[in-house]
């Protein structure tokens, strides 16, 4: 069974090809278009210009998804014997980006008289950890680590969700203003870094060394100690403005001040998710913790939740890198969970503040 996935939930135009056979996953072509570089600027996306390069890029990424699966004749019309099912981001996300990929889904579906199956993109991330890092996965071995606690840390969005099987959930807690991500742009705009600010951020912490501590910086880590689940990290965001202001334009500059702030922001909000998490997989008697998000694919998050983990003999999940970033075999491997369900075409719409 061949499934195309399709995903503009953001920034980037992600189309990819994947392959279910013998009750394993394999990727056949990923197709990821970016556009950091034109967002930089604006130190953020900025929506309406991102709609346009969605539909600017759609059908090239198409081509290029499969052309890379070895799916692409000289006739397009021959594809409908090829592809069995779509999948789409139908939310949450930008809403002007999602529909640019919906109504693009829904033009195909229609062209190759193939089923389209809507996505939810919190799901999507979460189901990114069912595939090994060799791109191969037997669809039956994810039920052996559930029930899990699923922290799900991308730009917009700071969840963590309850998974008992495909389609159950339970939200447990979710961020109260800014995201992680969020937080991590912001801060990485203030001590002038640029965008995207968590691969910033990270870049700036690993250079800091304890020997280099000298304006011993220290952030609030928010709701850290109250029992619920929730976050909020716009209150840490203030912190380092403030903290900031307070500075001469000279140490503003200084190398090692800008490293020793990205390095307490970082482990402020690390501090953070992994407690909050811990306390909710200790609560509701989770077998493993996964994550999913493209703060996911920070390796001092990795790493400190792996050694927390050990620490507490708890089984941790987390992607690969690419696959912790919007993509699309996420979504066509959601897509293939979801394919037994019926949908009417009509009525697929975006929806950009959809809940899991």
């Amino acid at each position: 069974m061949k499934i195309l996935g399709i995903d503009t939930s953001c920034d980037d135009t992600c189309i990819s090809l994947v392959e279910i056979r013998n009750s394993k996953f394999e990727i056949r072509s990923n197709v990821v278009s970016s556009q950091v570089k034109l967002h930089a600027k604006y130190g953020g996306v900025y929506p309406s210009l991102a709609k346009r390069e969605h539909r600017r890029n759609l059908a090239p990424v198409l081509k290029k998804a499969l052309e890379e699966a070895r799916l692409l004749n000289s006739k397009f019309k021959n594809q409908n014997a090829k592809i069995d099912a779509i999948g789409v981001t139908v939310g949450p996300g930008l809403e002007p980006c999602l529909w640019q990929g919906v109504n693009f889904a829904k033009d195909l579906a229609k062209k190759l008289k193939r089923p389209l199956i809507p996505v939810n993109h919190i799901e999507a991330h979460i189901v990114a950890n069912f595939i090994s890092s060799n791109f191969q996965f037997p669809i039956s071995n994810f039920q052996t680590v559930l029930p899990a606690a699923c922290l799900v840390v991308s730009g917009g969005h700071t969840q963590l969700v309850l998974m008992k099987g495909i389609g159950k959930y339970k939200l447990i807690g979710e961020t109260r203003d800014d995201a992680a991500g969020e937080c991590f742009d912001k801060v990485a705009r203030i001590l002038g870094l640029g965008y995207p600010g968590g691969p910033a951020i990270d870049e700036q912490a690993a250079k800091f060394k304890i020997l280099n501590l000298k304006f011993k910086i220290v952030l609030p880590r928010p709701m850290i100690y109250q029992k619920n689940y929730d976050f909020s990290f716009s209150g840490l965001k203030t912190a380092v403005l403030y903290d900031f202001r307070s500075r001469s334009p000279k140490i503003q500059k200084s190398k090692i001040y800008i490293q020793e702030m990205a390095k307490e922001v970082q482990q402020a909000i690390i501090d953070v998710l992994i407690k909050k998490t811990i306390r909710a997989a200790k609560n509701y008697k989770a077998k493993t913790i996964i994550l999913g998000g493209g703060v996911a694919a920070s390796e001092e998050l990795r790493r400190q939740f792996q050694k927390t983990c050990l620490t507490l003999h708890v089984k941790q999940l987390v992607p690969p890198k690419n696959l912790c970033t919007d993509n699309a075999v996420m979504v066509a491997m959601t897509a293939y969970f979801h394919r037994k369900e019926k949908f009417n075409l009509p009525e697929i719409k975006a929806n950009a503040n959809l809940k899991i």
